[in-house]
Order: structure tokens, then sequence, then C-alpha cells
């Protein structure tokens, strides 16, 4: 195998890792999956950088969606990234930017790319894609998405 190929293989199984990882609520582990951590979610706009501001990332994120978990992962190699597509499902159990929890689940098809620097296999960005409308449809059933 050569080192592209050895290197290729590699950053699939980070990325493999940091999802399961993620599932298993060892975020010390998730945290190790990155060289300099840090997370863009597009939809809402929010950024957060640093090991501090992604580890309060998943606190909050796990106290509104305690189960909250990926499946039917599909990893796509695309050079210095790789790029997952998954199924993200929760169920909404806390407050979440000012709504009351609805004890309602979501399933969520979303896309991460998952950035390495040249020649590294450890992750510098994941940069996620969902659409909030359809998460929050479930949540919220018939009344209007919070604005």
């Amino acid at each position: 195998m050569s080192a592209k190929e050895e290197l290729r293989e590699r950053r699939l199984a980070v990325v493999r890792e940091h999802m399961q990882s993620e599932n298993d609520h060892q975020f010390d582990v998730t945290l190790g999956t990155f060289a300099h951590p840090r997370y863009e979610l597009i939809a809402t706009g929010e950024s957060f950088d640093g090991a501090d501001e992604v580890a309060d990332y998943y606190a909050k994120s796990r106290a509104s969606f305690p189960d909250q978990r990926n499946e039917n992962t599909v990893l796509h190699d695309a050079g210095d990234a790789v790029v997952a597509e998954f199924d993200l499902l929760g169920t909404h159990e806390g407050e979440l930017r000012g709504i009351a929890p609805t004890g309602r689940s979501f399933r969520c098809r979303m896309c991460a790319i998952f950035e390495f620097e040249p020649g590294s296999d450890r992750i510098v960005c994941e940069r996620v894609y969902f659409d909030q409308t359809t998460i929050a449809q479930q949540l919220l059933g018939d009344a209007p998405a919070a604005a």
C-alpha cells in the first residue's frame, strides 16, 4: 500500500472513531481526533473554535438531545477531506434556544466535511450542513418553526 493510500485509510478510520465516540459520549476521544478542534454549523452560522468551545458545544447539544447519535454513515474520500453523509437522530429532552422540551424525536440526513491538514490524519475542522426546517417540523409538529 502506498503512503497516500495509508493516509487515506488512517483518515477514514479517524472519522469513524470521531463519529462513534460522539455516539458513545466519549468526548475526550472525540477531541483527540482533532489537531485543533473546530466545528462550523452552516445552517445556524455558528462556529466553535478550540477545545473549550467544542466541549461546551458537546455539553449543550447533549443537554437538549441526550440520545443524539448518527446512523447510516457513508464516507467519501476527498483528498485532504472526508465527506460524511449520515442521519442525525435525537429526542428533544432539554431546552433549545428558548423552546421547551417537546419529547419528540427527529431524524435528519446531514453532510459533514472533515478537513485535514495536508499529510496529517488529525481533523482541523468539521463543517456540518443540514436543514433546520426538517428538524423543527419534526420537533414542533404543526407549530411554526421558531425564528
